[in-house]
């Protein structure tokens, strides 16, 4: 069609009065607009009908799959075949059609032939027309490969082994390939050669790509070994991340903090580094609790028959403190001790009670997982007093559940302290020593008493 609508342009330019040397090149060059025009045309007809009915379709159906490839426009990209198809077979306009091939004319009129612009221009457009070929399919591939990647995250296994990283992997050897067929095309070389000539400069690329490669070492590990998958909570102290896992691809992760803040970290850092993932918690059946109350030791003393009594009254302290005396009792008629051997009876402590009291307390809580470790013990006392440690395990795993759950027993410890007898080690502050300072003077004996 090209060749006969090249024939009556250059005819009609001719009989324009248009001299043959202008003639001929104003004539291939209208063909190929008109060409141009007919490619544009059928690409935005060929997209209309793809996106309207295709998605008249998709609507209609009840799987998800579709969805997705339209929304990652898909069915937009196979709109660049028809356009392709129409370039294609239109570029050999240009081709004169001879009856005899060049060898077998004479080499004048060959060599005419070969100066003409309307001989010369096929084969340049036969090149623009296969690189375009070459970014069709490119743009093709990578809408296809976006898009099973959108729809392998909907599977609920998708988060385990995500396979972001080797979907890119795929797309940058895709880019990499299309750029040696294109150069080779423009060039008029073989692909094969250039690719034997990367050898020469495999050091360069081996630098260039260090971090993709590296990347997917990382990232066949990560996904190998289930270290780390979208949505975890991770801890990477170095980075300064501190929140969950908005994606993994090949060479980055994306963290975003809880402070909303985003981290960025390389792919190989979470294999060659150290970090904390918060998964364990999250799947097990309860999260952490432990935090140390520290005890002034001058307060711990023996408790006095009136505070076992008062210790009584408590439900959760009765049974035990019933028991404990009992034992003791028999402890010490057995050992002959009596109860005025201070030094060598058992008695019980005002510390030991309330230890009890805190293992007795939170076991009665109902959000507190009794099943897992469950320890209330004393610490290697310290300049600070003594630390009661509380190591416990809460039912409650969400952040702001489970610092209710601590904030309520702790405020309820805090406040039940004094009711044994206890004090709370506390360093003095400006107003201790002000008030330290002003009993100081009105002590009897004082220099300063009454100097006034």
């Amino acid at each position: 069609m090209g060749h006969h609508l090249y024939k009556i342009l250059l005819e009609l330019f001719r009989k324009l009065d248009f001299s043959s040397g202008m003639a001929k090149p104003l004539a291939a060059l209208a063909v190929i607009a008109t060409i141009l025009l007919v490619a544009w045309l059928s690409f935005l007809i060929t997209r209309y009908i793809l996106e309207h009915w295709i998605i008249k379709i998709v609507r209609k159906t009840r799987t998800e799959w579709d969805d997705i490839m339209v929304k990652d426009k898909v069915f937009n990209a196979l709109s660049h075949l028809v356009p392709l198809f129409i370039l294609y077979n239109s570029c050999f306009f240009a081709t004169p059609q001879l009856d005899k091939s060049l060898a077998e004319m004479a080499p004048e009129a060959a060599a005419g032939l070969q100066a003409d612009f309307y001989f010369s221009l096929g084969p340049l457009l036969m090149k623009l027309v296969k690189v375009y070929f070459v970014f069709t399919f490119v743009y093709i591939a990578i809408r296809i490969l976006n898009a099973v990647n959108h729809i392998y995250e909907t599977r609920p296994y998708s988060h385990h082994r995500p396979i972001k990283g080797y979907i890119q992997l795929i797309q940058i050897v895709i880019f990499f390939l299309a750029a040696i067929i294109v150069i080779a095309i423009l060039i008029g070389k073989d692909p094969s050669v250039l690719v034997a000539g990367l050898g020469a400069i495999a050091a360069v690329l081996m630098l260039v790509f260090k971090d993709t490669i590296l990347g997917f070492v990382a990232s066949i590990q990560l996904s190998a070994n289930e270290m780390v998958k979208l949505g975890d909570w991770i801890e990477m102290p170095g980075h300064r991340a501190d929140g969950t896992v908005l994606d993994i691809t090949l060479t980055t992760v994306k963290v975003q903090n809880w402070d909303k803040t985003i981290t960025t970290i390389p792919t190989y850092a979470l294999v060659s580094e150290s970090f904390i993932n918060w998964k364990g918690m999250e799947e097990s059946e309860g999260r952490r609790i432990k935090r140390s109350i520290f005890i002034d030791m001058y307060s711990i003393r023996f408790c006095t028959r009136e505070m076992l009594e008062q210790f009584k009254k408590s439900d959760i302290l009765r049974d035990y403190i019933t028991e404990k005396e009992e034992e003791i009792r028999k402890h010490n008629k057995k050992k002959q001790i009596g109860e005025e051997d201070v030094l060598t009876g058992r008695r019980q402590t005002n510390i030991g009670v309330f230890r009890k009291y805190l293992e007795l307390y939170l076991k009665s809580n109902p959000r507190i997982n009794s099943k897992m470790t469950f320890i209330i013990r004393q610490l290697q006392p310290t300049e600070k007093g003594l630390p009661m440690e509380i190591y416990v395990f809460s039912k409650e795993k969400v952040w702001a559940r489970y610092e209710k759950l601590q904030n309520d027993i702790f405020d309820h410890i805090f406040a039940v302290i004094p009711e044994f007898g206890l004090k709370i080690f506390q360093s003095p502050a400006g107003n201790d020593m002000r008030t330290a300072f002003q009993h100081s003077q009105l002590m009897p004996g004082n220099d300063l008493v009454g100097s006034k």
